[in-house]
């Protein structure tokens, strides 16, 4: 089966215009925290609760409040089967669960990836301090692992039964020594990586810790470190896309414009509003990304399949940040979940924070801290709004007779019949 990943960067770089979007949903957080990386229960897949042990003198399930491993990959499972996202990505021990030895990914167009290495800067464990510390290159996992399953792979076929494709990331902070040991690391992984034919995509994280580069020129040093360490990179080397932290409109075209095979992408960061998400998926869609890696924005979201959907309606220009979130509300309130804000709130923008230990690197996107305007799109009922074209669930409706809000209303309403 055609991945949807390999169909869009095709379509991508031969029309560096085309409005393909790629969605990633990065289910990797047990490299960085632990026990709390499969995050917290209020959202449970279609197969509900799993067992666990739990003394109860010392806390109840409920008291626990995070997903145990199975639970977070009954997640997994379901937002594969939904066939929205175009990659998953995942840990390397998760991979070998779910693509080598349950074959998940074999029939779907989602592609499987695992994050290649586990620089220092993502270590966010309870109590810990490394998070603070300059980041340093590390790699738990090896390619053959990714790849196969195993320390060595068998690779007179070329085929591999677990992912094909990684994340490697680097913190560049300012600092010869640390910097300079970052890109020796990246070499060898570059090098392995083109000798085992195996794919990635690179991660560039904004400095972990003080770099005496002020915050509005972040965006100009990140650029710099890109075009730069990957000059002397030839295409066989090079990585199939970009993650990087949205620093604004002025540095994602910039980026974007000076190699238009150069395919670039966001990250998500920590959880913040609904519209937080939604409208950095926009903003960044709009300025040349062409690439979303959501994890927590996505792991934290109390209908993981509904808010996943709403990210693809967004980016196929369907509806519009502000309406998404009045349609995401409309259906946590039809399928009786208490939203975590109420929509007021959850329609503001706040300071998102980029980096895993949450104590350096933010991002605002446009508007922060001010409400969206209003909009005519209601956040209850099942009645259509005035002029609003009614259409069964098997109608396909004629969008270019539609207005905004008669879309939003379309789509909001298809939702609540189909998860509701």
């Amino acid at each position: 089966m055609i991945k949807s990943l390999d169909q869009k960067l095709k379509n991508i770089r031969a029309n560096p215009s085309s409005r393909e979007f790629i969605i990633a949903d990065a289910k990797d957080a047990d490299m960085a925290f632990g026990v709390r990386a499969p995050g917290p229960r209020h959202y449970l897949a279609s197969k509900g609760m799993r067992a666990a042990q739990f003394s109860p003198e010392v806390w109840t399930r409920e008291e626990y409040g995070h997903r145990n491993l199975p639970e977070f990959l009954d997640i997994i499972r379901d937002v594969t089967k939904q066939g929205i996202v175009d990659i998953m990505l995942m840990s390397a021990s998760v991979t070998e669960k779910l693509a080598i030895k349950e074959g998940l990914f074999k029939d779907s167009r989602v592609t499987p990836a695992a994050r290649a290495n586990d620089t220092t800067d993502i270590w966010a464990i309870r109590n810990g301090t490394y998070v603070k510390e300059p980041s340093r290159p590390f790699r738990s996992a090896t390619i053959d692992h990714i790849q196969c399953g195993k320390i060595e792979c068998d690779r007179t076929t070329g085929e591999f039964p677990g992912a094909n494709l990684g994340l490697y990331s680097a913190t560049f902070t300012n600092r010869l020594d640390e910097d300079m040991a970052t890109l020796r690391a990246f070499k060898e992984f570059r090098e392995e990586a083109e000798r085992k034919k195996f794919r990635y995509f690179l991660e560039v994280f904004d400095p972990n810790v003080s770099s005496g580069i002020p915050p509005e020129k972040l965006g100009e040093f990140i650029n710099d470190q890109i075009i730069r360490s990957l000059a002397g990179v030839t295409e066989s080397g090079r990585p199939s896309f970009l993650k990087i932290v949205y620093h604004g409109p002025r540095f994602m075209e910039e980026l974007a414009q000076y190699d238009s095979n150069l395919v670039v992408g966001i990250l998500g960061g920590s959880a913040g509003t609904t519209y937080d998400a939604f409208k950095l998926i926009h903003d960044a869609q709009k300025y040349g990304a062409r690439v979303a890696l959501f994890g927590r924005k996505i792991n934290n979201a109390e209908h993981q399949l509904g808010f996943i959907e709403m990210l693809r309606l967004i980016t196929d220009g369907r509806v519009t940040p502000e309406d998404a979130v009045r349609a995401y509300h409309d259906l946590l309130g039809k399928m009786r979940i208490t939203p975590k804000l109420s929509l007021e709130k959850d329609l503001e923008t706040t300071d998102s924070a980029m980096s895993y230990g949450g104590g350096s690197g933010t991002v605002r996107v446009t508007g922060a801290g001010r409400k969206p305007s209003s909009s005519k799109v209601r956040t209850g009922g099942t009645k259509p709004t005035s002029g609003t074209p009614t259409t069964s669930p098997e109608e396909k409706p004629d969008f270019t007779k539609m207005d905004a809000v008669q879309r939003a209303t379309y789509h909001r309403d298809r939702l609540n019949r189909k998860y509701g």
